[in-house]
């Protein structure tokens, strides 16, 4: 049908974006850090060209297809929500702390550290915005796609409602686990060569809270992407382990807050690191 369109991108800095619900997240601190960076750092967005213009789909499979953790997200249209802004910031971070270069493999370890941050933080969001900003268009979006991966999973009504409320009481918390949840299923799921033992090292995880959710952050994508492009991906069941990134997870793990942890070691210095 358009066939002959241009195919060229249009580059967009934040600042040149207009963003949807950011005045749901206004009482975030952290949001507003996440994207000061990215304007301090002329992150780049990728525009679709004028004849594909509010194409979501082809949107999303562009992002799902080639996310490789270290920027340039396609949006549809000149306007973003403000959750895929701070989606956008946790992976430059990750990208900067991990040391991913784009065009250069990274190991399978920080590709999916990377990711399950960025993904985990919704979470978190989650937990925040249900208290403070229950007409968000995030929640519109986010909360009926959750509860329809946890019907799936065979989670009540009742019980889906049950999780988001200990997660509106505690979205650090929130975030802490599904943060652990993501990375640790990527990694089991990596070497994996067929389905009886992928089924094997996802029933690990059958007794986590967010155990549920898992299908709603399409891990297929995450590990198809590691093993056609990490550093090691011609034989992940034989990998050497990431220091850099096994340092960032173990410290995650052991703090008593990873959100605060992540300030304090990633947000605060790329403030300060830049006028």
């Amino acid at each position: 049908m358009k066939s002959g369109a241009a195919s060229a991108f249009v580059e967009r800095t934040v600042d040149e974006l207009s963003i949807d619900d950011e005045r749901s997240f206004r009482h975030v601190s952290l949001y507003a850090d996440l994207k000061e960076i990215l304007a301090r750092d002329r992150y780049v967005f990728r525009v679709l060209p004028e004849a594909w213009a509010g194409r979501w789909d082809r949107a999303l499979l562009l992002n799902l297809t080639y996310w490789g953790a270290t920027g340039g997200d396609v949006l549809e249209s000149e306007r973003v929500p403000a959750d895929v802004v701070a989606h956008a910031a946790w992976h430059h971070l990750a990208a900067g702390a991990l040391g991913i270069v784009p065009g250069v493999p990274a190991s399978a370890e920080a590709l999916f550290l990377g990711e399950s941050i960025a993904s985990a933080f919704d979470i978190y969001l989650v937990g925040r915005l249900l208290g403070h900003a229950p007409g968000s268009s995030f929640l519109a979006t986010q909360v009926p796609a959750m509860a329809e991966a946890a019907s799936a999973a065979g989670v009540s009504e009742g019980d889906f409602e049950s999780l988001l409320e200990s997660v509106a009481r505690d979205p650090e918390s929130g975030f802490a686990d599904l943060r652990g949840l993501l990375y640790d299923a990527t990694l089991a799921l990596l070497p994996c060569r067929g389905a009886d033992e992928g089924l094997v090292a996802l029933a690990r995880f059958d007794d986590h809270r967010f155990a549920p959710l898992i299908h709603h952050y399409e891990l297929s994508n995450w590990v198809l992407y590691a093993r056609a492009y990490a550093s090691d991906a011609r034989a992940p069941d034989a990998r050497a382990p990431d220091a850099r990134a096994a340092a960032v997870d173990a410290a995650l793990r052991g703090a008593a807050d990873p959100l605060a942890w992540l300030s304090t070691h990633w947000v605060d210095p790329a403030l300060a690191a830049r006028p």
